[in-house]
C-alpha cells in the first residue's frame, strides 16, 4: 500500500534531491537555495501526509514497512512510526525549511551548495533515526548524522569551530561506541529465547525486560550514556556551550531544535522499554542529574556575557526538566516530556534565530554591546520578547503545558516517591524567569549607549516570514495543546506500561 511506503518517501527525498544538489553549477545560488526549500518544502508536506492518516488512538508503529537487509545476520530495513516519533518528525520537517530561509541574505555567503547538501543530509539522518525500528539500523543513522553536523560547524563556524567540532565529535563518538556494543551483547543474548540473532526492536522488547538484572544494568547504563551525552545530561554537557557558540545559526537552530531530542527520544524508545527493571533503579539517580543540571544549566546562563552561550545553557536546564519527565515514569511525566521536547525545539530554535538575526547586523553577541533597541528596532525587540516568555513558560505559551505536565508527574511518580524532586525543579521556572529577563533588560531596554545600534535595521519580511509560522505553534500549543498531547497519548501509556506493569511489585 502507497501509506506503507511513506516513510519511505519521506526518507529518500532529502537524500535524493540532496544529490541531485550536488550537480548543480555552484554560480547559481540562489536556484541551489530554492531547491534546498522546495526539497525540504516536500518532505514536510509528506509528514502532514503522515499525520493526516495517523490513528491516535493506535498505540503500537504505524506505516511500518519492512525487508530483509544483510541476510546473515538477520538486520532489515524496518520502519515505522508511534506517536511520539511523529511529533519528533512533524518537528524536524518544520525546522528544516525555516532554518535553510534563515541562511539567505548573509547568513551564509560561501560553499551554498556544499551547505544546503549536508542541511538536506542531516535532515536525512534526523528522519532515519525517528523512524527506525531496526536497532542496526538506528545505529547507522545515528552515526551518519554526526557527518554533515560535522562539516557545518567545522566549515561555517566561528573562529574556534575546529576545537568545537572535534570535541562534539569525540563526546558523541564515545558514548556511541558503548551503545553499539550494548546492541550486539542484546542481540547476541536474544539468539538464546528467540533462536536467532536478531535487531529487530519489536522482538527485543519481549526479550530485554527477562534479562537478568546485573546484564540488564549493564546494557541499560550503555545505552543511556550515549543518550545522555547526546541531551546533553549533567555533568557530560560541556561539549554542549562550545558547538552551540562556534556553530553557524542554522546549525544551532538544528542542534537546539531536534539533535538534542535525540538523547530524549532514546531514552524513551529503547532505555525503559527494553530494560524496565534496570530503569526504575536508576531512575532517581538520573533524575537527580536531571535536576542538577536544571539549577546548574539556570545558574551558569545568568552569568554569560555572550548570548548565545546563554541560550545554550538554557537548553541544559530545560532538557533537565524533559529527562525528569521521563524517569517519573507518570502518565503526566511523560506526556509533558514529549511535548516539552517540541516546545524546546520551537522555543529554543526561535531565539537561536532572533540571536543570529541580529548578530547578522552588528556582527557581536556580547550583551554589554547592546542596550535601549527597543525604540530602533521594535519588531525585533517584541519577536525577542515572545520567544523568551515561551521559553520561561508563560501561562499561554507552549512551554508552561510540558513544565506543568512534567511537575504533576514527577510529584505523584511511583518511582521517585519524593516531592522533593518536584520542589528542587520548579525552581528552574524561577532561575529561567531571571536570566531571560534579565536578558531582555540589557539588550532591549535602557539608553542607547553605543552610537553604532543607532543605524540598526528591524526585521525584515523574510526574517518575519521565518519567526511567524513558529510563534503560531507556541501559541496553538500554548492555548489548546490536546491537538498535540492527543498524538502521543497512546503511544506514552504504552511506554508506561511496559516499564511499570511487569515490576507492579517493585514500585509499590
Amino acid at each position: 500500500m502507497v501509506n506503507n511506503q511513506l516513510l519511505s518517501y519521506l526518507l529518500l527525498t532529502p537524500l535524493i534531491g540532496g544529490g541531485l544538489i550536488l550537480f548543480m553549477p555552484k554560480a547559481k545560488e540562489n536556484a541551489i537555495r530554492y531547491a534546498g526549500l522546495f526539497i525540504s518544502l516536500i518532505a514536510f508536506v509528506i509528514s502532514l501526509f503522515l499525520y493526516a492518516g495517523f490513528d491516535q488512538h493506535n498505540p503500537g508503529f504505524q506505516f511500518t514497512q519492512k525487508f530483509l537487509w544483510i541476510d546473515n545476520l538477520n538486520i532489515s530495513y524496518f520502519v515505522g512510526i508511534d506517536g511520539i516519533s511523529l511529533l519528533m518528525l512533524l518537528l524536524t520537517t518544520f525546522l528544516t525549511p525555516l532554518t535553510l530561509i534563515s541562511t539567505w541574505k548573509g547568513g551564509i555567503t560561501k560553499k551554498i551548495k556544499e551547505f544546503t547538501f549536508f542541511m538536506l543530509m542531516l535532515e536525512v539522518g534526523m528522519i532515519g533515526v525517528f523512524i527506525s525500528l531496526d536497532m542496526f539500523l538506528f545505529y547507522i543513522f545515528w552515526e551518519a548524522m554526526l557527518i554533515p553536523m560535522y562539516f557545518i560547524i567545522g566549515v561555517w563556524g566561528g573562529e574556534q569551530r575546529i576545537y568545537a567540532t572535534v570535541k562534539f565529535f569525540i563526546y558523541t563518538m564515545f558514548g556511541s561506541l558503548l551503545m553499539l556494543v550494548a546492541i550486539i551483547w542484546l542481540a547476541v543474548y536474544a539468539s538464546g529465547p528467540l533462536g536467532i540473532f536478531t535487531t529487530n526492536l519489536l522482538d527485543l522488547y519481549k526479550v530485554g525486560p527477562n534479562v537478568p538484572r546485573d546484564i540488564q544494568n549493564y546494557m541499560f547504563l550503555a545505552f543511556a550514556f550515549s543518550f545522555a551525552i547526546k541531551v546533553p545530561l549533567f555533568p557530560l554537557h560541556t561539549w554542549l556551550p562550545d558547538a552551540h557558540t562556534q556553530a553557524p545559526t542554522a546549525g544551532s537552530v538544528i542542534l537546539a531544535g531536534v539533535l538534542l531530542k535525540m538523547g530524549t527520544y532514546g531514552l524513551i524508545r529503547f532505555c525503559l522499554p527494553l530494560f524496565p527493571q534496570a530503569a526504575v533503579y536508576f531512575a532517581p539517580f538520573i533524575s537527580i542529574l536531571a535536576i542538577i543540571g536544571i539549577i546548574y544549566g539556570a545558574l551558569v546562563a545568568m552569568v554569560q556575557k555572550d548570548i548565545k552561550r546563554l541560550v545554550a545553557y538554557s537548553s541544559v536546564s530545560h532538557l533537565g526538566f524533559v529527562v525528569l519527565g521521563i524517569f517519573a515514569l507518570t502518565q503526566e511525566s511523560v506526556q509533558g516530556a514529549v511535548i516539552q521536547m517540541v516546545n524546546h525545539g520551537l522555543s529554543t530554535g526561535a531565539l537561536f534565530l532572533i540571536v543570529g538575526m541580529i548578530y547578522e547586523r552588528t556582527h557581536t553577541r556580547e550583551i554589554s554591546f547592546y542596550g535601549g533597541i527597543a525604540k530602533i528596532v521594535p519588531i525585533f525587540s517584541f519577536a525577542l520578547m515572545f520567544a523568551s516568555l515561551s521559553s520561561m513558560g508563560l501561562p499561554g505559551l507552549n512551554g508552561f503545558v510540558g513544565e506543568f505536565l512534567i511537575l504533576i508527574g514527577s510529584f505523584k511518580s511511583p518511582v521517585l516517591n519524593s516531592w522533593w524532586y518536584t520542589i528542587f525543579a520548579a525552581s528552574g521556572v524561577i532561575f529561567a524567569a531571571i536570566y531571560l529577563l534579565w536578558l531582555y533588560q540589557r539588550v532591549v531596554f535602557g539608553e542607547v549607549k553605543n552610537p553604532k545600534l543607532e543605524s540598526l535595521t528591524d526585521l525584515s519580511p523574510r526574517e518575519m516570514l521565518i519567526l511567524v509560522p513558529i510563534f503560531f505553534f507556541i501559541v496553538w500549543i500554548g492555548v489548546y495543546p490536546s491537538t498535540f498531547l492527543n498524538i502521543s497519548a497512546a503511544s506514552s501509556g504504552r511506554v508506561i506500561e511496559q516499564v511499570l506493569y511487569p515490576l507492579s511489585s517493585l514500585v509499590k
